[in-house]
This record gives C-alpha cells, structure tokens and sequence, in this order.
C-alpha cells in the first residue's frame, strides 16, 4: 500500500519560544521521500531531530517572534513491522494516566464488559460501547479533559474517544495506549488519534469512531494519552496556532470491520 501524508502548521510566534513538533512519521518506517522544513518570515531555521523509545521522531525548534511555518510531507510503500512490547511497556501502559483514569472508571468497565470471553470480542464491544455513548462533536472538548469528564459529558473528538477506550481497557488488565495517527480516508481531514491494546502478542488498534479505516493508519507518536502524543508542544515563550493543514492518501481504501484485530503497520 502506498501513503502520501503531509502536514502544515503556521504560528505566530509572539514571545520567543521553544517548541516541539510531532508530525513526522514514526522511525518504523522507511519512507521513499521525505522532507521538514521550517521557516520564520520566510527565511530557513535551524531544528534538531530527537527520538523516543517508541520511534516517535520530534522536531525541536527555537523561534524568535514572527511567523513560523513548519511543513513535512513522506512517501511510504509498504509497511512497517508490528510495534513490539518490552516487559516495561506493558507495566506503563496498564497503569491510569493523567487523561485515562482507569482507576475511576473500573466499577463502569467491570460492569459493562465482565463476561466477555475472548480478546477480539472484548475490542470490539469497548468499540462500540465507546462509539455509541459519545457524539462526535468538533471543538467541544477542552485540551484538559480526560477519560472521566468526556464520558460525563457523552461528546468529544478523537482523543476523547480514544483516553475513554484506553481507560477502560486498562481497567480491564490489558495494556493500552494512546496513539497519534495520519489517516487516509478520514473526512474532515486532521490529525488522528486511536487506542491500542496489547492483545493476543501484538498491539490492535481500537478506534470508536470508525472514521478512518485502520488498516491504512500511519503511526506518528505513541505513549500513555495525549499529553505524549500531542503535535506541538510549548516548552517555553508563546506562540498562537494560526493554521493546520494535512493531508493523507492512500492508493486503496479497505472495508474495516471492527470484530477483526488489526495492527498499525
């Protein structure tokens, strides 16, 4: 399969400011083009590329004011090998975080899906549980909301529908986490985010709004929720976002069928 991504962020940068960007594909991949890029004004800044444990690459750039626009566009063919899972990770990603408490909702996921006998079924009805308690509304979550408030107020977008499977899947005892996604077929097109649950040896995507078909994910950042994956952060200083653009194109769009496990590949 092959995917064209891209993504555009321009901001205005009003305090001189230390940024850090998430938006190129994870180190997985091997892309056949590739290319970031960073102006202020329209002239080329200088960035430093860092790199996780889990492949996420990040872009670090210290901006004076003006208007900075970061681009980045990949090619990939093919696909990347499974995300494996070390000892640690499955530790990590079983415990609450800060937007997923699945402390405080374990009495709801007992309740709900005690029962249920096998792994695939187990994904698919937190699924649906999650994709038919929410309304998928833009703009209607706050960037602190977490697991607890989303399901309280039965609206959100991506994040929100994946910290609400995430959660529940952790208070279930199966590791789970938050990953940030390019998605071809997604409409209206943005950034993407899913859950992924360690089951059966390899990690399944679990997203509730069947927006986009998982089989044609391209994994940008993973960690425990959002505050991990987000594709900008603000070390520093102050800047105003002004514009996102992206994009995702995939030369086939499959049937996604959420009873079947499938992989970020």
């Amino acid at each position: 399969m092959k995917r064209d991504v891209s993504a555009r962020i321009v901001l205005n940068v009003t305090e001189a400011a230390d940024l850090v960007f998430a938006i190129a594909v994870s180190s997985a991949y091997a892309p056949t083009s590739e290319r970031f890029s960073a102006t202020l004004d329209g002239t080329s800044i200088d960035y430093r590329e860092l790199s996780d444990a889990h492949g996420t690459r990040l872009h670090r750039i210290e901006a004076q004011p003006g208007e900075l626009v970061v681009e980045y566009a990949a090619t990939i063919e093919g696909a990347a090998e499974p995300a494996p899972a070390t000892d640690t990770d499955l530790l990590v990603y079983g415990r609450p975080s800060r937007y997923a408490e699945s402390d405080a909702l374990a009495p709801t996921a007992v309740a709900e899906f005690d029962g249920l006998t096998g792994s695939a079924e187990l994904l698919a009805a937190v699924s649906s549980w999650v994709g038919t308690r929410l309304a998928y509304v833009s703009g209607s979550s706050l960037p602190t909301d977490g697991a607890v408030r989303t399901l309280l107020a039965r609206q959100g977008v991506c994040r929100d529908y994946s910290h609400l499977s995430v959660a529940l899947l952790r208070a279930l005892g199966i590791p789970a986490r938050l990953v940030a996604v390019y998605a071809p077929g997604l409409s209206p097109m943005d950034f993407h985010a899913v859950a992924e649950a360690w089951v059966d040896g390899a990690w399944r995507v679990v997203d509730a709004t069947t927006l986009a078909p998982r089989q044609t994910l391209v994994r940008i950042a993973t960690g425990r929720d959002a505050a991990d994956t987000a594709f900008l952060n603000i070390i520093s200083g102050r800047a105003d976002l002004g514009d996102v653009t992206v994009s995702a194109v995939a030369d086939s769009l499959p049937n996604d069928d959420i009873t079947q496990l499938v992989s970020i590949t």
